[in-house]
């Protein structure tokens, strides 16, 4: 009954009304969206009281910023930064300059030592067992009650003194390298603890025994890593000495300023700065007191502007007393670093640590050091390589901010000592890479000079060749640079030493030089790698070269026309490697890959490349990874294009859905680019299909048709379906639109009632009643098939619906049916409000008769009846605000396309609002604003019966 009476609407008119008003716009107005000329605010601040600011406009403007004028002209973050900054606050005057140029800061680019203490750990290990010292705790003076004299405490602590050596010590042997780690950290726990108990001279104590370590070498391989546990020791202790006596510098809880003066220290607490280094001037072992009074370096700046200057040379001449040059050398690494820490502009003394250093070079090559060896087993090259960290460290040091004539001393010197390939690579991995870079040749003649025995030739090459990596060498020397080292590398027997040093150099040629040179680099490696599967234990490094060649190499037509690219590739034999690598060029062909491609190698390359990513996929494939593999894959897709060869393009999506299968998302794209594939034919053909078009046209809907069964995700298929029919449709292909009309409507009775999304089980309601939404939008359109019956695919729809299993609680059903009543409305139109171009619609198939409109009719009044009844069942108390929020949704459905000047169908519109709002439950601002649309609308020509309606409409209060 409701669609006999259904309203006729004329949707051009019903458009240019709901259209925006358009209103003129004067330019010369003030509008938010112009463009705001900012003035630039000079502001001179006043003391508080009575404050002024005298402000200086850089614009003529009289359009003024917003932000600026609630500020007043005065920007808080600009006033705080001037604040803080007193370099833009005021002109620095010549001292001032003077002294910032002298006191220099260790920037950001400066290394620090803590990231390379990681490193150390995990390079310099053993297997060998080890032993350690440690202190027992004494027992004298703890007896000591707190009313004891000040004598008594006093004669306590200098027994204590006399006791500081020959203290009770326990000596832990056989100890693993992990067990001796631990005693390391239970050492420096018992450091805190002796402290926060204030017991200093324990804590003492236990650092002098740490010390003491440090002079054995008995398991020498392990010495770099003992350093690194000991030394943090020893930095807790310097920092526990350190804040102890800041803190006796509070004045009235005022502590002292970063840059304070001595002459603002008070008596006492430079008296306990003295009293800390005049007891470790009492330790008699030079080690110990070296390393000690190193730690508390900084507690000098509490007695003298000069004490730090002139301690530095003093400790730097106590080095010269540890005849152990690997001792001595770690020794001037630790004093490099509480230098570089409390005094970095003192380049001086660094200088003289390091010219030290050479002097005593050649005691490493002494007799001493060999039989040492000889007693442990060494080999002089790993123990050569346990001197990099420290002498490392010290050149690093040495080499930040420096000029290059000081550089250039320090290489010169270095030349002149023999067997000098230690002190060369810490020269190349300390000094700024342009400075190495920049006389390439210079140090390759170096490396030509040095002893083979002693350290390797391969190490120095590779240390070059990270410099170069960095920083490029002069243009007419690069290819000579490559051909000296590639000499050696190639010569190299050792697969592990070979791939180590290739790996470096890989970089450098893919930067300067052609393909050519790359291919060749590539054949060399695969050459030394390939026997006896070496490959197999350097997957690391093949993966950076790999990484360096896409890196520099992005076009890809380019890359894959190096010969030896894809044999390079076949040596990653480990899946999840392999993985890795196809996952890599992927990335870099998706990122850097401007315009779509269709030339044969790449395609080739890049399907085995995708091929082996999809073959990786399991059972056990985690979903993130599944996505993942399937976005780059897609990536790949969608950067195929033949151009207008259509057939071409679609043989080679039928041949990715061959190889892809198991990806899903892969499917979905390639059942998406197909039917992209089909629309543009139509708009090459301007919808006007030949003979051959047609057929191809039909050749994309049969792909589609076929892939979307093997998809898994229900709605996905749903949604596929109807889009893949809609296109179908668009292209004439009538009989192939049913299909998939039908293959979604039969779908829908298995919509489960819970699905996954994102992880998380779901109601399907809402996602079916968004789906069904759209299908009904695309029936209105769909005409009748000749032996199907009068409105086909509704019926079936409405048939599936009605047997579909709703929730007991869900009113989604009957939201739906009173969608079914808005397509049913359209339908009964004299013409459609949208149409597809060359497809006849049932308004031009059955130009509205009445056999057509009286089936309509028919469907109506079993829809209408459907709504009703479960309006019925809705009253009882529990349901009342369904009941409500449903007749107010059906009075609106009614409102929109029912004809209220019909008796019946006016009095169903009252009495469903008066049932909205009977209960209480309706909302009173959605019924005042829905009244006042009807009363707006009754204005409109052909819509005055509105007005009688909103007079029977009661707006009722909730009480």
């Amino acid at each position: 009954y409701f669609l006999r009476h259904a309203r006729s609407r004329n949707y051009v008119s019903e458009s240019e009304v709901c259209k925006l008003e358009s209103v003129p716009l004067d330019f010369g107005d003030y509008h938010p969206l112009k463009p705001i000329t900012v003035t630039e605010s000079k502001t001179k601040k006043m003391n508080r009281k009575g404050s002024t600011s005298s402000t200086s406009s850089s614009s003529s403007s009289s359009m003024m910023d917003p932000l600026s004028s609630v500020l007043d002209g005065t920007d808080p973050l600009s006033l705080f930064a001037a604040a803080a900054d007193p370099v833009t606050a005021a002109p620095p005057t010549d001292g001032a300059r003077r002294k910032r140029d002298k006191d220099e800061v260790v920037g950001s680019d400066f290394e620090p030592w803590s990231s390379k203490r990681g490193e150390i750990l995990a390079r310099y290990t053993t297997t060998e067992k080890l032993s350690i010292n440690l202190y027992m705790g004494s027992e004298k003076g703890k007896a000591t009650t707190t009313g004891s004299a000040v004598s008594e405490k006093v004669r306590t602590r200098l027994e204590e003194l006399d006791d500081l050596e020959e203290g009770s010590q326990k000596e832990l042997l056989n100890l693993t390298q992990q067990d001796y780690m631990n005693r390391i950290e239970e050492l420096n726990q018992s450091l805190k603890d002796a402290w926060s108990s204030d017991q200093k001279v324990k804590a003492l104590k236990i650092v002098i025994q740490c010390s003491k370590l440090l002079s054995d070498t008995t398991v020498i391989q392990f010495y770099p890593s003992k350093f690194v546990l000991i030394t943090d020791i020893l930095d807790t202790f310097g920092k526990l000495v350190y804040e102890r006596i800041l803190s006796m510098c509070m004045d009235n809880r005022v502590s002292l300023p970063d840059n304070f003066s001595p002459e603002s220290v008070n008596d006492t607490a430079k008296e306990t700065c003295l009293n800390w280094f005049f007891k470790i001037a009492s330790i008699r072992e030079l080690i110990p007191r070296f390393y000690v009074e190193a730690a508390i370096l900084k507690c000098n700046k509490f007695l003298s502007k000069t004490g730090i200057s002139e301690c530095l040379p003093r400790l730097t001449s106590m080095i010269r007393g540890i005849g152990d040059p690997l001792v001595a050398v770690y020794a001037r690494a630790y004093l490099c670093r509480v230098g570089m820490e409390v005094a970095p502009q003192l380049k001086e003394s660094l200088n003289k640590n390091f010219f030290d250093f050479l002097l005593t070079f050649k005691q490493i090559h002494g007799d001493t050091v060999q039989n040492q060896l000889v007693v442990q087993c060494v080999e002089i090259p790993l123990y050569l390589t346990l001197y990099s960290p420290a002498i490392d460290w010290i050149l690093q040091c040495i080499a930040y901010h420096a000029p290059d004539v000081l550089l250039t001393e320090m290489m010169e010197r270095c030349k002149k000592l023999g067997n000098n390939a230690l002190l060369l690579n810490s020269v190349m991995s300390a000094f700024r890479a342009e400075f190495i870079a920049a006389r390439s040749m210079d140090f390759i003649g170096m490396i030509k000079e040095c002893d083979e025995s002693g350290f390797p030739k391969h190490l120095l090459f590779r240390s070059l060749g990270l410099n170069l990596a960095l920083a490029d060498p002069p243009e007419n020397d690069r290819l000579q640079i490559l051909n000296e080292a590639w000499k050696v590398i190639t010569k190299l027997k050792n697969p592990q030493d070979y791939i180590n040093c290739a790996e470096v150099w890989v970089e450098y040629t893919c930067r300067h030089f052609t393909k050519r040179e790359v291919n060749t680099v590539l054949a060399d490696v695969i050459k030394h790698m390939t026997p006896d599967r070496a490959f197999e234990d350097a997957y690391p490094q093949l993966q950076s070269i790999i990484q360096k060649v896409i890196t520099y190499i992005y076009d890809f037509a380019l890359l894959f026309s190096v010969e030896k690219f894809l044999p390079f590739l076949d040596m990653f034999q480990k899946e999840s490697v392999r993985v890795e690598v196809c996952k890599c060029i992927m990335e870099s062909f998706i990122k850097h890959q401007q315009e779509s491609t269709k030339d044969p190698v790449i395609l080739n390359a890049l399907l085995h490349i995708c091929k082996t990513m999809h073959d990786s996929v399991n059972a056990l494939t985690l979903e993130d990874e599944k996505r993942t593999l399937a976005a780059l894959i897609n990536g790949f897709i969608k950067m195929v294009s033949f151009g207008r060869d259509f057939e071409q393009q679609l043989s080679f999506y039928v041949e990715a859905r061959s190889m892809f299968c198991n990806l899903e998302p892969v499917l979905v794209q390639l059942i998406h680019s197909v039917n992209q594939l089909a629309m543009e034919t139509r708009r090459v053909m301007k919808g006007n299909h030949s003979r051959k078009t047609a057929a191809f046209v039909r050749a994309c809907v049969a792909f589609c048709f076929i892939t979307i069964p093997s998809l898994s995700s229900i709605f996905t298929r749903l949604n596929l379906y109807l889009h893949s029919g809609q296109v179908a449709l668009a292209n004439q292909c009538l009989s192939q639109a049913d299909a998939f009309f039908k293959a979604a409507v039969s779908l829908v009775p298995e919509v489960p009632k819970m699905i996954s999304v994102d992880g998380k089980m779901r109601p399907s309601d809402a996602f079916l009643l968004e789906f069904l939404c759209n299908f009904f939008s695309t029936l209105l359109v769909v005409p009748d098939h000749p032996e199907q019956g009068v409105l086909f695919l509704v019926r079936g729809l409405l048939n599936v619906i009605q047997d579909y299993t709703w929730e007991d609680n869900s009113d989604d059903k009957i939201r739906i049916y009173t969608n079914v009543l808005h397509l049913l409305s359209a339908m009964t139109q004299e013409a459609f409000i949208y149409h597809v171009d060359k497809v006849d619609s049932n308004d031009s198939l059955y130009g509205g008769d009445s056999k057509f409109l009286a089936e309509i009719h028919k469907l109506s009044e079993t829809v209408v009846s459907q709504i009703l009844d479960h309006l019925k069942t809705l009253g009882k108390e529990e349901t009342l605000r369904r009941q409500s929020q449903l007749a107010l949704y059906f009075f609106n459905t009614i409102l929109a396309h029912g004809d209220l000047r019909n008796n019946r169908l006016n009095q169903l519109s009252v009495s469903l609002w008066n049932l909205a709002q009977k209960h209480g439950f309706a909302d009173t601002k959605t019924m005042v604003k829905t009244l006042e649309h009807i009363k707006r609308r009754s204005k409109q020509p052909e819509m005055s019966h509105l007005t009688d309606l909103a007079l029977r409409l009661p707006l009722q209060s909730r009480t």
